[in-house]
């Protein structure tokens, strides 16, 4: 069985946005104009196809990133000719910063995006933290300055933002016709003609000269587009210096070339309620953003022989695929959703788990038009797919074949920043509990579930109360689990800020074996590594934990390094100061010495526990509170009672800005004093105000607020 589509006519891209832009609108727009839908639902009315679950209708936000296929013909191609017909595999992400696993992980497969703005609010929080993560991942994107019908909208105000906030590199492909309430169209700066969009939901694109009133900008931002292309290749720019005109296909392809590269981001406008411009914005997709064979060799590691291997977009290469997603279908149970890299699969072929080292029977693959299901029986390189029934298939697992195994890169997610007590209401329910929370933890890798072995009590941890709130939502009618659940609780950590010496013999003699340890360690903060720093073969350096191995002359055997490396991590996930997590710490192993007959892993472990413990005392532990990054949006005359409350909430006010009509106050605030804000927002701003917060970092909290929490957990 063949490719029903060559490499070179896919595209997997992302829509991705802040809360509001007008993504998954866009996403509804995407499908009708590729035929995938022929009624177009509305967000406002809980009808769209990419927001399937119950939450997301009744809430009117994106919670899970969904998965569609289907096919584009360019606008530019004459009717009855495909051979420019491409597949799109396409994710709507979440815009609410709670949900931001999803975008993260999402542009880890996606070769490229297209990054929705707001017309009136232009470049917002989420914007930002949605473009660093395709920073990190170097994806492609195309911007599309949506809501050009609502009134305050401004082309040029969010243009001018992107360049501000995000790129200097957003260069504008289109103009738009009119604004606001005159919206009518758009100009194309490449082929210099004017767009409307006719017939009954826009399908019909009509193309014409433009119109006298807008030559004069075509021509001068024109003149800029090609100068800004000319700057990314030299050849270019030296035929640009000496007055060379270039051609409608030189210009697509160089600016192409710029966009792979990430030297530039073409801007494109329209408004996707309105039914204006997105199905140029589909042509950009195709004329702009990779397919799979523009992209890099994805890199991995033989688990064999940790040699740096990578494998190519193509189907002879052996397979190789990264699980991404994990989603619990009411119809077909439990979907894996993966990213194939190389090679091939069929259903009912055996696949090897690399990252666990198992294997398991892939029985069924199945492609998704968000919650609908198509079988197929064979997946290709640089496809998008979901296999059910995989029982041990995480997040961030490679997939791959046994012969020639692979462990791809994996996904990195933030730790959560919030958690609260959770007990089931019933003993029927308690039984139900554990496995539904176990299956929503395997779905979402920030969701986080523990225990206390000494209380019984059972912790769940996340992004946001809304997080946690949908969470408890879906337990309740996706698995029918009622549950009590108690406050909000911040996920605080503690840390050192100086450095001590510890030692620790742990000798215990009950006749017959008895146990012996000692260990010596130097404990100090962590330092950043610079980026591209050596790590030496003596150091185990992890995102918040180093641990150096200085022993000399095998005073300590290395079968028991590890026990004592153990047994440090388990002291520091005790505490010191209120017994939260420790984090930031560089610990040296320096010395020690061991028994012949008596020494054992535990002896150790107990030892360097002990140790870690007295040391840390002595090098002055503090504990550290999550301060959120938060951005306030309200009219001009509620400013003054908006900044007295984030001043009394140990707020800094980091700067004000003017958006649309509306006054941003940008600041950060500890999260423990951001509980009910909304709702006092709300009051305060009689319902005209509106908040987001999103983790920014840790910092250490004043004496008197550690005093109250370390009581509080007495």
């Amino acid at each position: 069985m063949n490719r029903d589509y060559p490499l070179e006519r896919v595209r997997n891209f992302g829509v991705i946005a802040h809360i509001d832009a007008g993504k998954t609108t866009t996403s509804e727009r995407i499908l009708y104009y590729t035929g995938m839908i022929h009624k177009i639902g509305e967000v406002h009315e809980g009808e769209t196809t990419t927001d399937w679950m119950e939450q997301e209708r009744e809430r009117g936000i994106t919670i899970t990133a969904a998965a569609i296929t289907c096919f584009w013909n360019p606008t530019y191609m004459p009717k009855g000719d495909n051979s420019m017909k491409h597949r799109f595999n396409v994710i709507d992400t979440p815009g609410h910063i709670d949900f931001t696993v999803e975008v993260k992980r999402s542009l880890r497969v996606l070769d490229g995006a297209v990054v929705v703005f707001d017309g009136v609010a232009g470049v917002e929080p989420q914007s930002q933290t949605n473009w660093r993560y395709a920073d990190e991942g170097k994806v492609p994107r195309i911007c599309f300055i949506n809501k050009l019908d609502r009134m305050g909208a401004s082309f040029e105000k969010s243009y001018k933002s992107i360049l501000e906030k995000l790129n200097k590199n957003a260069v504008r492909i289109q103009i738009p016709m009119g604004a606001e309430e005159h919206f009518k169209g758009v100009v194309d700066l490449i082929k210099m003609k004017a767009y409307t969009f006719e017939g009954e939901m826009g399908i019909n694109v009509v193309e014409s000269e433009i119109p006298a009133e807008y030559v004069e900008d075509a021509k001068k931002y024109r003149a800029e587009l090609i100068e800004k292309v000319a700057e990314t290749d030299d050849t270019m720019m030296t035929e640009y210096l000496e007055g060379k005109e270039f051609d409608m296909p030189t210009i697509k392809k160089m600016l192409r070339k710029a966009v792979l590269s990430n030297r530039l981001f073409p801007v494109l406008t329209g408004t996707a309620l309105k039914n204006k411009g997105v199905q140029l914005v589909l042509d950009a997709v195709i004329d702009y953003l990779p397919s799979p064979l523009d992209i890099p060799a994805v890199k991995g590691i033989d688990p064999n022989t940790g040699a740096e291997i990578f494998r190519h977009a193509d189907d002879k290469e052996p397979f190789s695929a990264l699980a991404f997603k994990l989603q619990n279908d009411p119809f077909v149970g439990a979907l894996t959703f993966f990213r194939v890299y190389s090679g091939s699969v069929e259903a009912g072929s055996y696949i090897y788990n690399s990252t666990t080292g198992k294997k398991e029977r892939l029985s069924r693959i199945v492609r998704l038009q968000a919650n609908e299901r198509e079988e197929v029986k064979k997946v290709f390189a640089g496809e998008i797919a979901a296999a059910v029934g995989l029982k041990d298939a995480l997040t961030s697992h490679t997939l791959c074949d046994e012969n020639q195994p692979i462990i791809l890169e994996a996904i990195k997610f933030v730790d959560p920043v919030i958690s609260l007590r959770i007990e089931p209401k019933t003993k029927a329910d308690q039984e139900k509990m554990g496995t539904a929370l176990r299956k929503l933890a395997n779905e979402d890798p920030t969701f986080r579930i523990t225990s206390n072995p000494e209380t019984g009590e059972t912790l769940i941890a996340g992004m946001g109360e809304l997080h946690l709130e949908i969470m408890v939502d879906r337990m309740k009618r996706e698995f029918g689990v009622e549950a009590n659940v108690g406050k909000p609780q911040v996920a605080y950590r503690e840390t050192i800020q100086g450095s001590a010496e510890a030692e620790h013999k742990y000798i215990k003699q009950s006749g017959g074996k008895g146990q012996y340890g000692h260990v010596k360690i130097t404990l100090k903060p962590l330092e950043k590594l610079e980026e591209g720093a050596k790590i030496p073969k003596n150091v185990k350096r992890y995102d918040d934990f180093e641990f150096i191995d200085s022993i000399k002359g095998g005073v300590i055997p290395n079968e028991f390094i590890p026990a004592v490396e153990k047994g440090v991590r388990e002291a520091m996930d005790r505490g010191i100061v209120a017994g939260y997590k420790m984090v930031n710490i560089s610990c040296e192993l320096t010395f020690g010495s061991y028994h012949d007959v008596d020494s054992s892993e535990i002896a150790y472990k107990i030892a360097a526990s002990q140790a870690f413990q007295d040391g840390a005392k002595r090098a002055r532990p503090v504990i550290l509170e999550p301060i959120m990054k938060v951005e306030v949006v309200a009219p001009e005359k509620y400013m003054g009672d908006i900044t007295g409350s984030i001043a009394s909430k140990r707020g800094m006010i980091e700067g004000t800005e003017l958006r649309g009509v509306d006054q941003v106050v940008k600041a950060m605030v500890p999260l423990s004093e951001m509980f009910g804000y909304t709702t006092q927002l709300r009051s305060m701003t009689s319902g005209q105000g509106n908040m987001t917060m999103e983790f920014d970092h840790y910092e250490v909290v004043p004496p008197q607020v550690e005093k109250t929490i370390v009581e509080a957990r007495k």
